[in-house]
């Protein structure tokens, strides 16, 4: 570029989101763009939204207007939304946004960004059901996904260019690296000292509910040495945790012929130099096998952390979900889980208010939640989605029965959660620290806390010239909600 122009990027929703962000940012400033924090410094900002449900629609489309009043008032020039909510409906209900991009427009993206500032007129992206842009086999998806048959963020292969010569740069800035050789840029936008490091892109589970995949696309794994690459350029940037992302982690190598390929990925991400802790999320319950969790529950410097997405847990629902299991099944594996982990970390998110869900399917709920001793728990009041089958159901529940349901399990969920802290009263922890200030102290979290989802631990006695990113062995001495405090017993942990 012959004038240097700035770029914001505010990123909404979950961790791949953030990973998409990044690679965005990569681009970017390999690209010559000068990135800034803040959208009011910015000629452009590019707001990546989230889809998932109402509340993060909502979410997505207040920080496009926030952006967009930032224009005529400052350096701000133009506001482009990208990510799960792009699409033709959110530029027709949202005029203030200049442009709407899709992950098609990703590889080029400083094109695209150019020819808005200069006053260009950019046809908004079309949504189209993703599912059907692969090969129905999971095998013979790497090949078409290699040949640039779709683009498809974090793995290196947009806009129809062979992965070996789509990003070929031979003067990076500082901080950007082709993190898997030549196919993927990545730029960090926060100095934590844990990143998400995504294993695969979209999923082949239909749930009712679930409008994911159809923006998402079928599932289709990173190759690992391409996983191991980007783990390795994070520790050189001073990441010691990652946290392995995408929308179902347990199918991860199904389409590469293996489906036990994470069992044997996770001791050689582990044993990445510079990394202490390896944490993978997102976890189908209907898919976990025995080797998988002997995996995750005995692999030195991968925590025992199971990111179960149960949903719900009276089978009648789960079947209108297009889902498997219930209540026994589900605590069943919860103790398969802690006989073999104990102290095994676990959360989960429930929707509440499906569809034709009956009082006696809301006890059974209550009766897992109860008893499942669960660390973290989310829950969501259902809407439809559009496009997903759920929408066409009926049984539909007004809006304050779904209020109410709601506020019921979160009460519940709340006094199980604490209740589950204060069990770890007196257990003993490792800390990875990731704030340090007068007023809150030292905090971290524990192996069992996953960032942003779940609970922190604040850490007292901690040793001297303690800082971020250092991990230090404690001891639980209270909790407070899901949070917990903790009192350091050594020094250093790992370093």
């Amino acid at each position: 570029m012959s004038e240097r122009r700035t770029v914001a990027l505010v990123t909404l929703g979950c961790a791949r989101n953030e990973v998409d962000s990044e690679e965005l940012a990569g681009r970017l400033e390999a690209d010559g763009w000068e990135l800034v924090h803040d959208a009011a410094d910015a000629d452009i900002a590019v707001v990546n939204t989230c889809g998932f449900v109402e509340a993060a629609k909502k979410d997505s489309v207040d920080a496009l207007l926030e952006a967009s009043d930032l224009k005529g008032h400052g350096r701000t020039q133009a506001v482009v939304a990208v990510g799960c909510m792009a699409g033709k409906e959110l530029a027709e209900a949202l005029p203030e946004a200049d442009a709407v991009l899709g992950f098609d427009d990703y590889a080029d993206i400083t094109d695209r960004l150019q020819n808005i500032l200069s006053g260009g007129h950019h046809v908004s992206h079309a949504p189209r059901d993703r599912r059907k842009l692969l090969p129905l086999s999971p095998v013979e998806r790497q090949r078409a996904a290699e040949g640039g048959a779709v683009a498809v963020p974090g793995h290196g292969n947009g806009n129809g260019a062979a992965p070996e010569a789509e990003v070929v740069i031979t003067d990076l800035p500082e901080g950007v690296a082709p993190v898997s050789g030549p196919r993927t840029l990545r730029r960090r936008l926060d100095d934590s000292p844990v990143a998400s490091v995504k294993l695969a892109s979209g999923c082949d589970r239909r749930c009712s509910f679930c409008a994911i995949p159809a923006f998402r696309g079928s599932f289709l794994s990173r190759r690992p040495s391409d996983v191991l690459n980007e783990t390795r350029w994070l520790a050189e940037q001073g990441v010691r945790e990652v946290m392995l992302v995408s929308e179902n982690n347990t199918s991860y190598g199904k389409d590469l012929g293996d489906i036990r390929l994470l069992e044997t990925l996770l001791p050689e991400l582990a044993g990445t130099e510079g990394i202490d802790r390896v944490r993978v999320s997102y976890l189908q319950p209907a898919e976990m096998r025995p080797g998988l969790i002997k995996a995750l529950t005995s692999t030195p410097g991968v925590v025992p952390y199971f990111d179960l997405s149960f949903q719900h847990s009276a089978p009648d629902v789960l079947r209108r979900m297009r889902r498997f299991g219930d209540t026994d099944r589900f605590l069943g594996l919860l103790d398969e889980i802690r006989a073999q982990a104990p102290e095994a970390g676990a959360r989960s998110n429930f929707i509440v208010g499906f569809p034709g869900e009956t009082e006696a399917d809301l006890a059974e709920l209550e009766r897992f939640i109860s008893h499942a001793r669960l660390d973290a728990i989310g829950v969501f009041g259902y809407s439809d989605e559009e496009g997903t089958e759920a929408e066409t159901y009926t049984g539909k529940l007004p809006e304050e029965v779904i209020a109410e349901r709601v506020a019921k399990i979160t009460r519940l969920s709340e006094e199980m959660t604490a209740q589950r802290a204060e069990e770890r009263v007196g257990s003993s922890v490792t800390v990875l620290v990731e704030s340090i200030d007068e007023e809150e102290g030292v905090v971290g979290r524990a192996d069992h806390q996953a960032p942003e989802t779940d609970g922190i631990t604040t850490l007292f006695g901690a040793p001297d010239g303690v800082k971020v990113g250092d991990l230090v062995a404690a001891t639980v001495i209270a909790s407070a909600g899901v949070d917990l405090v903790a009192e350091a017993v050594g020094a250093e942990v790992g370093a």
